[in-house]
């Protein structure tokens, strides 16, 4: 019963100092952050790709597949960002399985939160150095925000973290996006809740202070499914579902309403290939309907170089060993389609 003490972890500040970021990386970053902004305020017309496997495994991996991105990226920077997920810590619903990078470095052998933190530190900062590409990742650990901040352009609140008091009002002291998805009930009300506390100010404790939050308007939502009573999955990205949700922004008095839809989790039924059709009936609605077309701001994509996933051991070079994702020749394709239809 009670806790044993492992290891007094670092502070942010102290893994910041050892792994600091550069001066020109830091100008980037602010470049990158006011893009994503414009964005999400309608300002500029682009559209978001959230893109990349559902867990970064492996730092060689998941580098490789950043650094594919930018060939692509410069072709489509007319019409997309794409920000590429570097998911180092992995919600799971039973206790069970690989909880990410930041709890085992290396998958296959024991938790070491303490060079957890420095891998998932060097591997973000890696990605964006090689490719200019901030990264995205999943707020899983609201104290753990400050590892990354500096190197983080967005932010997901998690299905099953979406209504926790402590998410929020960390969310509501983020500077950058913050996307909070529906919870795994589908409860929209919940998620919604969620963008009205964060956008407001708040006192509360954080790492052993008293501190202060502004509010932070560049929270938004995450379409991504529900489950049902039977365990079913209900998707909640067809027309009707982004109408409904364009009209409760309406009715409430909400800063920048903006939408990403998640193409994979309950959307697809975790059925990895059927992202590439999502995506495309989303652009299609966005198309249809002036009201849609100013919600979806962007598209999440769970995406690596060798397509499905695998169990941990079997040492496929690239691919998923958590959710199945889409291999790298479909997703650059998707991509291109993503940019001809915005």
């Amino acid at each position: 019963m009670g806790f044993q003490y492992v290891n007094m972890l670092p502070t942010p500040e102290e893994i910041k100092e050892r792994f600091p970021l550069p001066a020109e990386l830091k100008e980037l970053k602010q470049k990158r952050d006011q893009e994503i902004s414009d964005v999400l305020t309608g300002k500029d017309n682009r559209f978001l790709v959230i893109i990349g496997p559902c867990s970064a495994d492996n730092e060689e991996a998941v580098c490789d597949y950043a650094n594919r991105l930018i060939p692509v990226q410069e072709k489509v920077k007319d019409r997309l960002i794409l920000i590429p997920r570097v998911y180092t810590n992995k919600p799971r619903t039973t206790g069970e399985g690989y909880k990410g990078m930041l709890h085992q470095p290396d998958p296959e052998k024991k938790p070491d939160m303490h060079e957890g933190l420095m891998a998932i530190r060097k591997m973000h900062m890696r990605v964006f150095a090689e490719t200019g590409l901030s990264t995205a990742d999943e707020m899983l650990y609201p104290e753990n925000l400050t590892y990354l901040d500096d190197i983080m352009s967005y932010i997901a609140i998690g299905a099953r973290s979406v209504e926790n008091q402590q998410h929020r009002l960390t969310a509501s002291a983020c500077d950058g996006a913050v996307g909070m998805k529906n919870p795994t009930s589908g409860d929209l009300s919940v998620m919604l809740n969620s963008v009205v506390a964060a956008q407001q100010g708040h006192d509360f404790t954080y790492r052993g202070w008293e501190v202060k939050s502004a509010g932070n308007p560049l929270t938004h939502t995450i379409l991504r499914g529900a489950v049902n009573k039977h365990g079913q999955s209900i998707p909640n990205y067809h027309y009707e579902d982004l109408i409904r949700l364009y009209e409760l922004y309406m009715k409430r008095n909400l800063q920048n309403p903006a939408c990403v839809v998640d193409a994979n989790h309950s959307n697809s039924n975790k059925i990895y290939m059927e992202q590439i059709r999502i995506c495309k009936e989303v652009l299609h609605s966005r198309r249809h309907s002036s009201e849609i077309h100013s919600l979806v701001k962007g598209l999440m994509i769970e995406s690596y170089i060798e397509p499905g996933n695998q169990k941990v051991g079997e040492h496929c070079y690239g691919k998923s060993i958590t959710d199945p994702c889409l291999g790298w020749a479909d997703s650059e394709r998707l991509i291109y389609d993503i940019a001809e239809n915005v």
